[in-house]
């Protein structure tokens, strides 16, 4: 399917169908979510109704995750396969993410404000969200100083592939250090207490809105990219191009 998505041409015609399909699924689920999620769903026991902070804070989390992970499998990709298309893919990737990164810590000292009586605390879990937050500063800043070029998909790509240490850090914080204000995984942990219906459903359509916004975003990025090369091709068709190279355009 990698391979396949490799072509420029091929994935146009991808992009044709899965940009309506992944659009009308973000416009669909993300008011359905945010109305069990505010007026459908009840409050908690202990936290009261800042609870609902949640149902916008872990769909950021999971997305700026999931972000950072497509753009790490795709800069590895690039670097063994050289396909210039990941390396758009990947940038593609990368405001997005940043947007829910920076989405997952503002979200999350508010709530933090709430539960905790404090808005920040350097333990395992926080620092290491805004040390991703950083990496995704540094990443999107090598493209915007050197420009679209060969030599700044490698150095991106390298930074993006090193950086992906803080993804398990991240995940398993709260379970190596004790000294963390965080609660531990609720719903991936297997003897974990889990949630009621009523609250993960509005986390559940949330969660898949916010991956269908995310897919539409990255998508029509691409698409974008590749519309910009095609026309700088056929505008300078005797110049060597600055972008990186792409076949069958």
């Amino acid at each position: 399917m990698i391979n396949w998505l490799a072509n420029p041409v091929r994935f146009l015609k991808f992009a044709r169908y899965a940009s309506p399909v992944f659009g009308g699924l973000a416009v669909v689920l993300i008011p359905i979510g945010l109305y069990f999620a505010f007026y459908a769903s009840p409050a908690d026991f202990k936290q009261g109704d800042s609870v609902r902070v949640m149902y916008i804070h872990a769909p950021a989390v999971w997305l700026a995750m999931l972000a950072y992970a497509t753009i790490a499998i795709a800069s590895f990709i690039s670097y063994i396969w050289r396909h210039p298309l990941a390396d758009i893919g990947a940038r593609a990737c990368a405001l997005p993410g940043a947007a829910f990164t920076l989405i997952g810590l503002i979200t999350g000292s508010l709530w933090g404000s709430v539960t905790w009586m404090t808005y920040w605390v350097w333990d395992g879990r926080l620092t290491s969200f805004l040390v991703l937050f950083f990496i995704y500063i540094g990443y999107m800043s090598i493209w915007a100083i050197m420009g679209h070029t060969q030599k700044a998909a490698r150095i991106a790509g390298l930074v993006a592939m090193v950086g992906a240490v803080n993804l398990p850090i991240i995940k398993f914080s709260v379970d190596w250090w004790d000294d963390t204000l965080h609660q531990k995984a609720t719903i991936t942990s297997l003897d974990g207490p889990g949630l009621d219906w009523s609250m993960g459903r509005p986390l559940l359509f949330l969660m898949l809105g916010f991956t269908a916004l995310f897919g539409w975003l990255v998508i029509n990025s691409v698409v974008t990219e590749l519309a910009k090369i095609r026309k700088n091709r056929a505008q300078q068709p005797s110049k060597p191009q600055a972008s990186i190279s792409l076949e069958e355009l």
